[in-house]
């Protein structure tokens, strides 16, 4: 198993919560007294559909562990029993949250106008953080990662090392961003190194998720924007910026069969399809732009016909 997870790591995976994982198999294997060297049916089948409540997506996660190990035990002559993914989780049909102009500018001013408290500093970085997804098309990890080095406020760039997919890129700022990240850095990182979390806890820690979604949720609730249990989510200011980005061009008459590899290296898509979404969500959203994305990039995504 160790071997296992040493190989897909060298290979570019991170295979960190996989990792996680192969702990429980280990403890399982432990716990029911298997000790043999080759998986077999039962091992397997218990472990990934012994807790009938779990999510298909965490058996999903299981039967692709599993079979990913099984396989390399076979490439070792041990041939195992290789676990077929028949828990294929469905996929989401989840619709962002688009924010109104008035609800952008009322969500930040939120965060501009939070209280101050002598033992927390989200009244400085929440500001920033929240306008830098949303300026940047960042996704929150990316936000959180970011250190003091990543943030180049003489060239105005930030740079994403090991996001989604492996993938690291660098990108420019709007210079009223940068402008920000000036007076922030005089505030917060007058004594930081170039390895401090720029959006750091009070306690000079890398600030947690969780944090993040509780506070966005505050301010969404001081903005008078209502929170339905699905959304508005953090990850929504991303979305926000990538169609408004594709309405300026197209509205403006750009050539997006240009442009659109560019947004896409932007986001740090690894390919066009995760970009295609937006395309799509922003014709439907506004359908006076649906003519002009047809005939600059319909040749690309063309319609889906019948089987």
């Amino acid at each position: 198993m160790q071997e296992y997870l040493v190989l897909k790591r060298m290979a570019g995976f991170k295979y960190e919560s996989e990792g996680r994982m192969m702990e429980m198999f280990d403890q399982y294997c432990y716990d029911t007294g298997f000790s043999g060297e080759r998986l077999n049916a039962e091992v397997v089948n218990g472990f990934c559909y012994g807790i009938y409540y779990e999510k298909a997506s965490t058996k999903y996660r299981k039967e692709k562990l599993l079979s990913g190990l099984a396989e390399h035990l076979c490439t070792l002559g041990l041939l195992s029993y290789i676990c077929p993914r028949k828990s294929v989780p469905k996929k989401s049909r989840f619709t962002p949250y688009l924010f109104t102009d008035e609800e952008l500018r009322s969500l930040f001013l939120a965060t501009d106008t939070y209280p101050p408290h002598p033992l927390s500093n989200r009244h400085i970085v929440d500001s920033i953080m929240f306008r830098m997804i949303y300026g940047c098309g960042l996704r929150l990890s990316e936000a959180l990662n970011l250190t003091l080095k990543d943030v180049d406020i003489v060239e105005g760039t930030l740079t994403i090392l090991q996001s989604k997919n492996n993938k690291d890129r660098r990108i420019p700022m709007a210079e009223s961003l940068v402008n920000r990240c000036k007076k922030y850095n005089q505030e917060m990182h007058i004594f930081s190194d170039g390895n401090t979390f720029y959006f750091k806890s009070s306690l000079n820690r890398r600030l947690d998720k969780s944090a993040a979604y509780r506070r966005f949720r505050d301010y969404l609730w001081h903005a008078g924007i209502a929170h339905s249990g699905k959304g508005p989510r953090i990850h929504d200011l991303r979305h926000l910026f990538c169609i408004n980005c594709l309405k300026r061009w197209v509205l403006a008459g750009k050539d997006l069969t240009n442009l659109f590899p560019y947004l896409s290296a932007y986001l740090g898509h690894a390919d066009f399809r995760g970009t295609q979404y937006y395309l799509r969500l922003t014709a439907d959203l506004y359908p006076d732009i649906i003519s002009k994305t047809e005939a600059a990039l319909g040749y690309i995504f063309p319609e889906r016909t019948g089987l």
